[in-house]
């Protein structure tokens, strides 16, 4: 039997209760069809539920309790764009001197973000041993379109225009091949093993000349860490490709 914390909206409704009550008009009243036409307006009433307040408050506020977020417990699994962040962070981006500033603001008044930014951006390349860092990539999927553009520059640069196809696993994100395919290469996907990681020889049969570098998400979509990244790797490096590397959880 459903309790009423398991019952719909709908389930709920009966006949006569309102959530509210508006005092009468004092101002005449025009008709649906005076003010949206005949052919606008319902021949039937919309069949909304008839619920009292206090059963609108409880209803929802139950159903976010069946949310599984940060105040109720960790967060294993998040998107690669927007996950749960400390709320000491989400404190900080709303202060005045990063919540208030707009891209068309004179240098001199964003002197405080930029200093920020930079040393950030220091941080992060010596953590990750690299000469510089992009803070520009404003989500996931705009990070991939800009690691491809890095990619096909890289081999511009080198004379190297055949390599023209990315390898994507099976287990990577979504997002990849369409990332890959507006960066104007092909795509060319290869299966996992059983246990979700890379099959080594599967992709030793589509790397070649024409490789310009393979997207591996790990840990994958399917939550594991990929256990032969080395052997991977040095594949895609002797084979002349670059490495795009992000992880889902």
């Amino acid at each position: 039997m459903k309790t009423n914390y398991d019952q719909l909206i709908f389930e709920l409704s009966r006949d006569g209760h309102r959530a509210s009550r508006l005092p009468a008009s004092d101002v005449p009243a025009l008709s649906p069809e005076a003010i949206f036409g005949e052919d606008m307006t319902r021949e039937i009433p919309a069949e909304l539920p008839q619920v009292t307040e206090s059963e609108v408050v409880r209803h929802y506020t139950n159903l976010s309790h069946k949310n599984y977020g940060l105040d109720s417990g960790f967060y294993p699994l998040g998107s690669c764009t927007m996950k749960y962040n400390p709320k000491l962070n989400e404190t900080a981006a709303r202060m005045a001197g990063i919540a208030d500033l707009h891209p068309h603001m004179p240098t001199k008044h964003t002197q405080g973000a930029l200093k920020l930014m930079n040393r950030l951006s220091g941080m992060l390349s010596e953590v990750a041993g690299l000469d510089a860092f992009t803070l520009q990539p404003a989500a996931g999927a705009h990070g991939e379109l800009t690691g491809l553009m890095i990619m096909k520059a890289y081999h511009e640069k080198r004379g190297e225009h055949q390599r023209t196809k990315i390898i994507v696993p099976d287990s990577a994100h979504g997002t990849n091949p369409s990332s890959a395919a507006v960066a104007g290469f092909e795509i060319v996907e290869i299966k996992s093993n059983p246990d979700g990681s890379v099959d080594l020889e599967a992709l030793k049969s589509v790397l070649g000349p024409d490789t310009a570098g393979l997207m591996l998400t790990n840990p994958s979509t399917l939550g594991l860490f990929e256990k032969n990244i080395e052997a991977v790797a040095s594949l895609v490096h002797e084979a002349g490709g670059l490495l795009y590397y992000d992880g889902a959880n």
